[in-house]
This record gives C-alpha cells, structure tokens and sequence, in this order.
C-alpha cells in the first residue's frame, strides 16, 4: 500500500501531537508536514500536493474553511478532513461547501478520527455523530440555510476581513497578502459597501458574530 502524504493542521501543539498520535495507527497514513494556520497549509498543500488533510477551523490568519477552499481550488484531489470542536450547524455548511470531505468534532472517540479518514479516503462524505440528524437531512436534500450575505463575499474579501478582525492595520495585510495598502484599502470599502457597514468597527463585530475569528466570549448581540 502506497503511503498516504497527510498535512496536519491545528494551532494546538498538544492538540496535534495527540492526532498524530491516532493517526500513526491507521495504515498507510505518512505525516508529511504540520503547522499552525491556515495560510501556511495552503502553502504546504501546493507544494506537498497531500492526498489527505486535518484541518482545524479556528486558526489566526487564514480560518480552516478559507484555507480548505484555497486547497481545493489548488489541489482538486486533495481530500480534506475537518476536525474542530464547533458543532453548530453554519460552520458545518460552511466547512462543506468550502469542499471538506468530512466534518468530525474534537471530542468524538479516537476509533471515530479512523471511520472518516477511511470514508474520506474513498471518496465518501463523512459528518460525526454528533452532527445533528435534521443537518445531514437537511444537507441530503440540498436544503441550505447558510449567511447569503456572508457567501456573497469573494474569497479574498473575506480573507481581508478575517486580517482586520485580528487588529492588522492596513501595512500589515498588504505584507501578508503581498499586495499592495491601496488593493486592501479597496478590498475594505468593498466589504462596507456589500455589507452596508459603515467603520472597521462594525467589520469587526460581523466578523465576530459570523464566527470567522476565534474569541472569548459569545458573538456581540444583534
């Protein structure tokens, strides 16, 4: 059986050497690469091509649904697993529509983690137990009640707004997307026009409240 190049991704250093732990006892599964955020697993599945993927959601600089998103469209065949401790029904859509082959939260049973990256593998769909049964049902039959607002962003719009969510300043983004501070100063009066918000301020609580960075605390009051 040839070896199964894996990319393991989580901000948790304890986090990942337990799943790596697990992962060593499924044949076949050869960790190929680790590392803590987003931007640098897109950068790591197209150089590494992976054919498998673990994927965190909650991760500074690029989220693991941008980030699969990204893979996807870089590396069609790489298949990608997400494992985070968001059980909700949004981040679920959000997770499958990006192209996740599977969705499994973080306090299922260590023999749950080999059930999906075996169905994955081939090419299956696989959601945990613990999804609820009215999501899959819902999912099935192409029932979708996702943020239309949220998913008319572009990639990118959301990739900035995610950036200034976590206090980057203009400069900051620039370096880190490689653009230039003009292109991101376009990219936020975009947001505030789509989204009919009107400072940064209010970028920030949307991007709290949609859940694309990770806090303390529940989301700001509607």
């Amino acid at each position: 059986m040839s070896a199964i190049n894996t990319l393991l991704v989580d901000d948790h250093t304890l986090v990942r050497a337990g799943i790596r732990a697990l992962l060593r006892d499924i044949d076949g599964i050869e960790i190929v690469a680790e590392t803590d955020n987003g931007r640098d697993a897109v950068a790591l599945a197209k150089e590494l091509s992976p054919k498998l993927v673990i994927m965190d959601i909650s991760m500074k600089a690029l989220n693991g649904i941008e980030a699969t998103a990204q893979i996807r469209a870089l590396s069609p065949a790489t298949r990608v697993l997400i494992l985070s401790m968001h059980t909700t029904e949004d981040f679920v859509r959000r997770a499958l529509r990006a192209g996740a082959a599977g969705y499994l939260v973080k306090d299922s049973a260590p023999l749950e983690l080999r059930m999906a990256v075996e169905a994955v593998l081939r090419d299956e769909t696989y959601l945990s137990s613990r999804i609820s049964k009215g999501l899959v049902s819902g999912l099935l039959e192409g029932r979708d009640g996702g943020d239309a607002t949220l998913d008319a962003l572009s990639p990118r719009q959301r990739e900035v707004l995610q950036l200034i969510a976590e206090g980057l300043s203009t400069k900051e983004i620039a370096y880190t997307l490689q653009v230039s501070g003009k292109t991101v100063e376009t990219h936020r009066a975009a947001l505030m026009e789509r989204l009919g918000i009107r400072d940064v301020a209010g970028l920030v609580i949307y991007a709290v409240r949609h859940r694309l960075v990770n806090v303390e605390g529940p989301a700001p009051p509607e």
